[in-house]
């Protein structure tokens, strides 16, 4: 008995025998009803029909007394009981002192005592054990009028109807039971194949995709979620495992020189500047080091939406006119002219560090690459027309530019060209521009510029730009305007 117990309760416990069970008390529930709508309403109209006879047939034989007086109405009642076809006409008629004068009842029943209610009683008719409907009236002069019909026959209507309704809950019970098992067949089959996924998952493994059915339906979406919810898991663990194998291939460099020359100033320095200036170099490189890993954690914390409780409204005019100052003097240095096209105001809706920290890369590569006597244009303009509203900022250079199948490598971390191995770097500059624009819900791409190359940031120009304000609530961002401005100075070279 015990593991019988503990079987059901195990049976209750799961999600489909639980919606099968709804769904088939659901079913039961409704058809009962129905059922038992019909049955009242059908009983409610051979009774009203019943009920609206007698009341006919006491208004007539009333006047017949008014006209004639007793011997007139008992008159018509032996006319009317000759003249019945259907033998259902039930009458008694008593004096004042209660003498039956005539009808087709031989006594008056006890239980219809009072006037204006509709008595359902067994009688005898005719000699026989019947049913009947019964109404008592009392006319002026004291005489009691008793009009009914023999409803015996509607009564076995009833009970056929009855019996027709109780055998009905047979096939109705057989139709549900099947409708149940039906639904937790269509349940299990399709949180199947999620549950399966799920434990391969668990399992370490990266299954191939649930199967969706096509119909756009509930499942459909679920499990639409949950493939992109495996294509982001893939792409997460192949972005660790290229990062993963970038570091051991770009930071090997570094670290192994500058353990070289810690090594070599041990051994060969011959006095205490050459071995200072040998741990400078090394502290050089090491610190090269650290910042590649700030960096990657910097674009890791940005990929995962660390940034968003920082978006508020801000005019993008100003700060990128500080940049310009900034790298202006950086490109005159290095013989190149940086030209700033803007209009005001460029309103945007985002984090303003990120934004410079973006923008700032972008010009830091242009500036790199350009050659002697170039120009650098930093432009940025509100996109006619667009919706929704966007902002458009675009850093120009005159340099190589980068090939065309290289630029759909361009944002990969630690990626760097044939042209630009020869050049300081991490290759990480774009892949934050790039972690930036899809924090934001904007884009970034990479055109030809003929020469050069044409690196266009786009951003939404306001927050429903963005994102719905009750989405932005849920998600808990900063109010307009709860942002304090970022130094340009706090910027990460990478």
């Amino acid at each position: 008995m015990r593991p019988i117990v503990a079987g059901l309760r195990r049976m209750l416990r799961s999600a489909g025998v639980r919606l099968a069970l709804a769904y088939a008390g659901l079913f039961a529930l409704s058809v009962l009803t129905l059922m038992l709508f019909l049955w009242w309403a059908t009983i409610g109209l051979l009774n009203g029909q019943v009920d609206a006879v007698i009341r006919a047939d006491a208004q007539m034989l009333s006047r017949r007394w008014q006209d004639g007086g007793t011997a007139a109405l008992l008159a018509n009642i032996v006319t009317r009981l000759a003249g019945d076809a259907d033998d259902d006409a039930v009458y008694l008629l008593l004096d004042p002192s209660g003498q039956r004068l005539g009808g087709s009842l031989p006594a008056w029943p006890a239980e219809v005592a009072e006037e204006g209610v509709v008595y359902e009683l067994p009688i005898r008719h005719h000699g026989e054990a019947s049913l009947a409907r019964l109404r008592r009236f009392t006319l002026p002069d004291g005489t009691a009028l008793l009009v009914g019909r023999d409803v015996q026959t509607r009564a076995a209507l009833q009970r056929l109807l009855t019996n027709m309704l109780a055998w009905a809950l047979v096939p109705v019970g057989i139709l549900g039971l099947a409708g149940a098992l039906t639904v937790r067949r269509m349940f299990t089959r399709m949180t199947g194949h999620v549950t399966e996924t799920a434990a391969a998952i668990s399992a370490g493994e990266l299954p191939p995709r649930i199967r969706l059915s096509g119909r756009e339906d509930e499942f459909d979406r679920l499990a639409a979620t949950f493939n992109d919810l495996l294509d982001r898991v893939t792409r997460l663990m192949d972005g660790v495992r290229q990062v993963s194998d970038a570091i051991a291939h770009d930071l090997r460099t570094p670290i192994t020189r500058a353990r070289a020359r810690l090594e070599d100033a041990a051994v060969h320095a011959g006095s205490t500047a050459e071995l200072r200036a040998a741990v400078e170099r090394a502290v050089v490189d090491l610190d090269g080091v650290t910042a590649v890993f700030q960096a990657l954690l910097r674009i890791a914390e940005i990929e995962a939406g660390a940034g968003r409780f920082a978006f508020a409204t801000l005019d993008v005019g100003p700060l990128l006119a500080d940049l310009a100052e900034l790298y202006g003097a950086v490109a005159e240095e290095r013989g190149l002219t940086l030209a700033l096209q803007t209009a005001r105001p460029l309103p945007a809706w985002g984090d303003r560090e990120l934004i410079q920290q973006a923008v700032a890369n972008l010009l830091d590569n242009a500036i790199k690459f350009s050659p002697v006597g170039g120009t650098v244009t930093l432009r940025a303009r509100r996109i006619p027309g667009a919706w929704p509203e966007a902002l458009e900022i675009a850093v120009l250079d005159q340099g190589p530019g980068i090939p065309p199948l290289d630029q759909a490598r361009a944002t990969d971390r630690f990626f760097r060209g044939e042209s630009a191995r020869s050049t300081p770097g991490f290759g990480l500059g774009l892949t934050l521009v790039q972690a930036v624009a899809g924090l934001h819900g904007g884009t970034f791409r990479l055109i030809d510029a003929s020469p050069g190359l044409q690196a266009l940031l786009t951003l939404p120009a306001s927050r429903q730009s963005s994102f719905d304000t009750s989405e932005a609530r849920r998600r808990g961002f900063a109010a307009e305007g709860d942002h304090q401005n970022v130094p340009v100075s706090g910027l990460l070279r990478i």
